[in-house]
């Protein structure tokens, strides 16, 4: 029999991959590469998920590294916008593109009729070629061509039929633009070489930054289906846990002591820590899956706030007459209260250095 794993063993072992038990000295882009990428739709809040994970963080270095292309925001991972390497983009999005694809389809097929898909490839890539647009842009300048078809959709065929990257300034630390793309290929100027992933390698990947993980954990964090028979088939360790579900993980992974400590971690709205997963007690608790679902319909994805692995309550950040002020909201008692103010201090310093910065507890249980 598999031996048995404990939900906070999972937690552990979790947070371990995800470099939140310990702040690491690894060079930005091998972190990004090794947490297979960041969900990055909004323009800057990813830039506190590397704050969490690497020691000395400087934002200006990796905005840096999008102006030179060693990194790149792109459609990946559940057809959403992640930051990733420039070796990853062109090695994932080939295997991930089915996803682009059904979800698209789904949305904007029948807005898409008659139109011939491989002509809207081929226009589409060549008006983006020579210069980077909106969607908006895009759509306006298809509908030349298929004056009969939503703009709007022709944009969308295209998002899903043409790898694109989101290019800057959009996405600079502490700058904006509008949201223009780009061909992957043309703007990273390579291609050859990069081999596409293979459905193993994803698996692969996904245990590395998330692991241990079932079947559905992976599929959940992919967008792919079907992966059963491949996880079956590769040279992986087993686990079961209480409720008798399978977890695979990578022979030799690091999966620490059930016990050992985890620090507070000011996560930010949309880190994959939080959406990788099928089940997300690992990281979730109970009362923290009951103040989420308050958030339903609000179209507003909380920054949680982890207390010994696990999710403890929200924060916030307001500016107003020259004080930037870091809000705790508990979603229940917090013992070291102490530990998140700290911690949001540092944050603060991140965020906006320099300035005037409080912390302050605004609402909710603040301690036992």
């Amino acid at each position: 029999m598999d031996p048995l794993i404990s939900r906070r063993a999972l937690n552990r072992a979790t947070l371990e991959r995800q470099l939140l038990l310990r702040r690491t000295d690894r060079p930005v882009v091998e972190v990004v590469e090794h947490l297979g990428g960041l969900q990055a739709q909004t323009p800057h809040t990813w830039y506190t998920g590397l704050w969490n994970r690497i020691a000395g963080f400087r934002a200006a270095d990796a905005s840096a590294m999008l102006e030179s292309r060693e990194l790149v925001r792109i459609a990946l991972q559940r057809s959403t916008i992640h930051l990733v390497s420039a070796r990853d983009c062109l090695a994932m999005r080939p295997l991930v593109q089915v996803v682009t694809e059904r979800m698209t389809r789904t949305t904007f097929g029948r807005r898409l009729a008659g139109v011939d898909l491989d002509e809207l490839a081929a226009a589409g890539r060549a008006l983006l070629a020579e210069r980077p647009m909106t969607f908006a842009e895009l759509g306006r300048a298809l509908a030349g061509r298929w004056p009969d078809s939503d703009p709007h959709a022709l944009g969308q065929g295209v998002r899903w039929l043409v790898p694109l990257v989101q290019v800057p300034p959009r996405g600079l630390w502490g700058r904006s633009g509008p949201v223009a793309h780009a061909p992957a290929d043309v703007w990273l100027a390579t291609g050859a070489g990069v081999a596409p992933m293979t459905p193993a390698e994803l698996v692969r990947r996904h245990l590395q930054a998330f692991g241990p993980a079932t079947v559905r954990d992976v599929q959940t964090w992919s967008g792919l289906t079907r992966l059963g028979e491949v996880v079956e088939a590769m040279d992986l360790v087993r686990f079961r846990d209480e409720d008798g579900r399978t977890y695979y993980d990578l022979p030799g992974a690091p999966r620490p002591d059930a016990d050992v400590p985890a620090p507070v971690r000011l996560m930010y709205d949309f880190d994959n820590l939080f959406l990788s997963h099928a089940d997300r007690s690992r990281v979730i608790t109970e009362a923290g899956a009951a103040a989420l679902r308050g958030f339903m319909g609000t179209n507003v994805m909380p920054r949680l706030i982890l207390v010994d692995g696990f999710t403890a309550g929200h924060w916030t950040v307001t500016r107003a007459r020259g004080t930037t002020t870091l809000g705790i909201h508990p979603w229940e008692p917090i013992a070291d209260l102490e530990a998140v103010e700290e911690e949001g201090r540092r944050l603060l310093e991140f965020l906006a250095p320099g300035g005037r910065h409080e912390v302050s507890v605004l609402d909710g249980p603040s301690r036992t």
